[in-house]
């Protein structure tokens, strides 16, 4: 249990019959009439829906203590994730629902930070930016150097995104993991 005078970002706290939810903004409120409250903005942990809540100051809230380990991506079972502890090598299998998104940018031995809570995985944090290698795009034609247009590419992974059309095939690409947007090429 934590006071919501205790309240920092990145805290996860147990609400609504045992819904986890991460405190993302918190501000401490003194009105000129009237007791100080704390204005939060919550995301929930498993479904990523943000809400605004408001508490009085000073009541006790129920905190969850969420287990952030580093972790390598294995190999994919079936449909699981294989994932090892980088300190202790056990393995760990991830539904599809956990990894979410994050497996469009997948590729053995990539590492990630695994929440774990009372022994069952949360969610899988990837590093903002990763570098992946362009399997197949089309090729650029002479003069398509100068406009910012687009082509598709299909990454290692499998996973198809927008990049500049002078991008070739085999080259070494930077993607931000939040938005699957094309950052940059990465010189070898």
């Amino acid at each position: 249990m934590a006071s919501t005078n205790d309240l920092k970002n990145g805290l996860v706290l147990k609400l609504d019959g045992g819904q986890l939810w991460s405190v993302v903004e918190f501000q401490h409120v003194k009105p000129g009439k009237g007791p100080a409250f704390v204005r939060t903005k919550l995301k929930n942990v498993l479904s990523g829906k943000v809400v605004d809540k408001t508490f009085n100051a000073g009541v006790k809230v129920e905190t969850a203590v969420v287990d952030k380990r580093g972790m390598q991506f294995s190999y994919k079972d079936g449909e699981s994730f294989v994932f090892m502890d980088m300190d202790t090598f056990d393995q760990i299998y991830i539904s599809p629902e956990v990894v979410g998104d994050n497996a469009r940018y997948l590729l053995e031995g990539f590492e990630a930070v695994v929440a774990m809570y009372e022994g069952n995985p949360l969610y899988v944090e990837l590093p903002a930016a990763v570098e992946l290698v362009i399997e197949y795009t089309e090729p650029g034609v002479q003069g398509d150097r100068s406009t910012g247009g687009t082509k598709p590419a299909k990454l290692e992974t499998g996973y198809e995104i927008g990049v500049p059309l002078f991008i070739t095939t085999g080259e070494k690409i930077k993607v931000d993991t939040r938005s699957g947007e094309y950052l940059g090429r990465v010189n070898s």
